[in-house]
């Protein structure tokens, strides 16, 4: 393949993972929100701690999201592993992303259901630059492209056995 085919073929590729990224990060932004949301007018919590529980539901939304849709054909050999480190870049991103509500909040005095809600949305953005990153780079893993070659041989060595076991013998 040209060189221009291959960047063509690459950048697509990126554009189908950011597009998924956002995408479920479009539903954990919704979901961030309207728990923080709920949890300030139902209950008397302080604006950062409702942020941080709200940060926490739309964490394990996303993790579901992004296992199972953004990066579904990542490597999936040691999930331990890897919900450790979503969990680590997690925490990262709810420090992001509430250190600049705490700030806003405590720092400036900007209290107002609509401060708060611009701050969230504010961090939230800044957080998922570095949770791309890091997910992409640390968490979901693309698969080395000789375990990914050996696993399309296998799958197509298994085939012509699967269609002989199907073809009934002919007298």
């Amino acid at each position: 393949m040209s060189e221009p085919g291959a960047l063509r073929m690459r950048l697509q590729g990126l554009f189908r993972e950011v597009a998924k990224f956002g995408a479920v990060g479009a539903v954990g932004v919704l979901v961030d929100l309207g728990v923080f949301n709920l949890v300030r007018h139902f209950s008397d919590l302080p604006v950062v701690r409702a942020s941080v529980i709200a940060t926490v539901v739309a964490i394990a939304f996303n993790y579901v999201g992004f296992r199972y849709f953004t990066y579904r054909d990542r490597d999936k050999s040691s999930r331990t592993k890897e919900m450790a480190l979503f969990l680590v870049f997690s925490l990262v991103g709810l420090v992001i992303q509430n250190g600049l509500l705490y700030a806003a909040t405590y720092g400036f005095g900007w209290d107002t259901p609509l401060q708060s809600n611009f701050f969230k949305f504010f961090g939230i953005g800044v957080a998922t630059l570095f949770r791309f990153w890091s997910y992409r780079t640390w968490v979901f893993r693309a698969l080395p492209a000789k375990e990914a070659v050996q696993t399309a041989e296998s799958f197509l060595e298994q085939a012509p056995r699967q269609a002989d076991r199907r073809q009934p013998d002919r007298v």
